[in-house]
């Protein structure tokens, strides 16, 4: 594999460190970054803070790669493993039922990986997926539901072989009278096409998560 430039938005010049960080973000515990330098610099930026776009050079020769938007996964896969890392209230019932299911029949051997890329999750997603395993939002709405707000693939390093293959580039910063704006705005838009979504009539012919759990619909199902 050819190496890649990644950034990491963040308030501070970043020194990434094997084996620190949040274990509850979307892959768990890791190094969280992407290719999209314009994406870098709205992630770090708050109201009250200007920020960084640390940038890297990453050597994939050697390292394993999972990659969730490749055709052989599903939105399936990627929510469960949000599931198992994400802290966000579930409530009892089917919900809870909908997550068990979801996380035995759908979750990857994402944890051998030593690179995960796929979609980035932010609080707004855990309305998607809330309103999913609580049956109200259908399998095709919430596969629409995650191209909102154009948020991207991120890029997560996972093992110390990793974080090895890591060079560090350039810090660009990043100003939040402009980024912070563009975050708002984006996120703004997103919930905005979310209501819309979520208002759709119920249609027969599409999959609910009661389907999957009566039906018995497993990963690679030609259902899905």
């Amino acid at each position: 594999m050819d190496a890649i430039t990644i950034y990491h938005g963040s308030p501070s010049i970043v020194t990434p460190v094997f084996g620190e960080g949040k274990t509850y973000n979307d892959y768990g515990q890791g190094f969280y970054c992407t290719e999209n330098l314009e994406l870098a610099k709205e992630w770090a930026c708050s109201q009250d803070s200007d920020g960084y776009a640390n940038q890297y050079i990453l050597n994939q020769d050697g390292l394993s790669v999972l990659y969730l938007n490749d055709p052989q996964y599903s939105i399936l896969n990627w929510l469960a493993i949000l599931l198992e890392n994400r802290k966000f209230s579930v409530a009892e019932g089917l919900p809870q039922e909908a997550k068990k299911y979801i996380m035995e029949h759908f979750l990857p051997d994402y944890k051998s990986y030593d690179i995960i890329k796929g979609y980035r999750a932010d609080d707004s997603y855990f309305s998607y997926a809330r309103d999913f395993i609580s049956n109200t939002l259908s399998l095709k709405d919430l596969k629409q539901a995650m191209m909102l707000g154009k948020l991207g693939e991120q890029v997560v390093l996972k093992s110390e072989r990793a974080f090895k293959a890591l060079t560090k580039g350039k810090i660009i910063p990043a100003d939040r009278s402009e980024y912070y704006a563009r975050y708002c705005e984006r996120d703004r838009m997103a919930r905005e096409s979310y209501k819309e979504i979520s208002s759709h009539a119920f249609s027969p012919n599409d999959i609910y998560v009661i389907d999957l759990i009566r039906g018995g619909i497993k990963n690679g199902d030609t259902r899905l």
